[in-house]
């Protein structure tokens, strides 16, 4: 009688085992930090774009309704009430309020014009100690109060900085401070408006660190007076400019 011998049965030895168990963990600790890094990467982008879009939004404001302020000359004419131009150099963030014609009407039949309002100014970041938030207010109607009133909200958290300068259209140099009730540039314009805005955002290469992030524009008022001097790069002369406006971001 012939005897069949059994196959060997297959299977891994326990060297096998802790071998094949290691180049799991391996992987898994490669797969984890990957992951780990995509998403920190993600959120640092997120952050930056964050950064990005108070910028845009507060350039983009600022210079629509810079390029439209105005001065009334007819104080003395019933229901008249004060314009100014005042920007001061008030340390960290500049302030600055002016009459401009930049109001849009949001309801239909709303009793009011174009005209309106606006301060600029910063206070204490409620959420980052150190820092500031940069306030917007406008008031629809023009009274005898020009810094009072009217709905405030914020355009930007994590400023560090605002400077603002005024191009006198005379000297044709770059002024700190503007003030139209003053003697020197009583019921005048500036003729441009430059702006520097430094915003605190996510450092790409170092963890949990901010860094600034600068960003600068000019806008030149239409109802300023004509500057016998170059604006960006060209002669103010017939009220044209030879270059047009815009926002930069320096870093």
């Amino acid at each position: 009688m012939i005897r069949r011998l059994s196959a060997p049965r297959a299977g891994m030895t326990l060297i096998e085992v802790v071998i094949a168990l290691g180049i799991l963990a391996v992987i898994g600790v490669l797969t984890m930090s990957t992951v780990t890094s995509t998403l920190k990467a993600r959120e640092v982008l997120a952050e930056q774009d964050e950064v990005q879009q108070y910028a845009r939004v507060t350039l983009s404001k600022l210079t629509h309704e810079l390029r439209l302020a105005y001065l009334s000359w007819n104080k003395n004419v019933p229901n008249t009430y004060q314009t100014v131009f005042v920007g001061k150099d008030t340390g960290d963030v500049d302030t600055l309020w002016f009459a401009s014609l930049s109001h849009q009407r949001l309801y239909q039949g709303a009793r009011e014009g174009d005209q309106t309002e606006i301060t600029i100014w910063g206070d204490d970041d409620p959420i980052n100690d150190g820092r500031y938030a940069l306030l917007h207010r406008e008031a629809a109607r023009i009274d005898h109060e020009p810094a009072k009133g009217g709905v405030i909200y914020p355009l930007a958290y994590n400023v560090r900085s605002l400077s603002i300068r005024y191009l006198d259209p005379t000297t044709c140099e770059w002024e700190d401070e503007w003030d139209s009730t003053s003697t020197e540039q009583l019921q005048r314009l500036p003729r441009a408006v430059q702006f520097t805005l430094t915003l605190m955002g996510p450092d790409p290469d170092k963890e949990d660190k901010l860094k600034p992030y600068t960003f600068a524009g000019t806008t030149v008022l239409q109802y300023g007076k004509r500057a016998r001097c170059q604006i960006f790069g060209g002669e103010d002369d017939e009220g044209e400019i030879s270059s047009s406006e815009g926002n930069e971001v320096v870093r």
